[in-house]
């Protein structure tokens, strides 16, 4: 079957392949959206500023 050094490479390998799965399962979940909304609310708050002083003006 494996080997012991065979084995602690598959046990590296899994390791870092979930690592790497939840690393990603956490940018697209969290981070990408919270970005995206962020700059959304900027780009609204700008906007909104703009129409302001436009009507000050």
């Amino acid at each position: 079957m494996f080997e012991f050094d065979q084995y602690l490479g598959f046990l590296a390998f899994l390791t870092i392949l979930t690592i790497g799965f939840w690393l990603m399962m956490f940018l697209l979940l969290f981070v990408v959206p919270y970005w995206l909304g962020g700059n959304l609310l900027e780009i609204f708050k700008e906007k909104r500023a703009a129409k302001k002083a436009e009507r000050e003006a």
